[in-house]
């Protein structure tokens, strides 16, 4: 990790990208439990509606947290996310999912292929992650990767499965 350059020429061609609104950030501090004034102060705004908080920011990154303490640490548990992703390259082209094994987790994503039949269509898809209620390592990493076909647009997604906790 850290040791890959950054291509500025790629950057300026992504092929995919993930859009955030206000409003999504606005649900992830709610989900934060960030108070009504705390909001307005960050957002700079007179209101914030909390009616929809979600800590799951459409992000091109995914972490679960697998950290029960019951009498059945043995059995599964299954995290799920939802991303929409916006087609910035060329009108037709389609992408492929790859994900990287990760140690005790099944990972899968849904649909496997993203189709898009024109420039700026969204698509959705949702990453499925099973691990056990308490897991061994403390931090498991993979990838997802949407490859176009032809190879000219990969777009890596850092999945992380973890036990530690966050501090509230």
């Amino acid at each position: 990790m850290g040791t890959r350059h950054i291509n500025p020429n790629k950057a300026l061609d992504p092929g995919l990208i993930y859009d955030a609104t206000i409003e999504d950030y606005v649900n992830l501090l709610c989900a934060l439990n960030f108070t009504s004034t705390q909001i307005q102060t960050i957002t700079k705004s007179s209101t914030s509606n909390c009616s929809s908080p979600s800590l799951d920011l459409n992000y091109p990154s995914f972490i679960a947290f697998f950290n029960t303490n019951d009498s059945k640490s043995n059995s599964k548990t299954v995290k799920e996310f939802q991303r929409t992703v916006t087609n910035v390259g060329i009108g037709m082209s389609t992408y492929t999912a790859t994900l990287t094994p990760m140690e005790r987790c099944k990972v899968s994503v849904t649909p496997e292929k993203l189709i898009f039949k024109e420039k700026n269509e969204k698509q959705s898809y949702k990453v499925t992650i099973e691990g056990p209620r308490k897991m061994e390592d403390s931090v498991v990493f993979g990838y997802l990767r949407w490859v176009e076909a032809g190879g000219k647009h990969v777009v890596r997604s850092p999945i992380v499965a973890t036990s530690m906790q966050l501090d509230n």
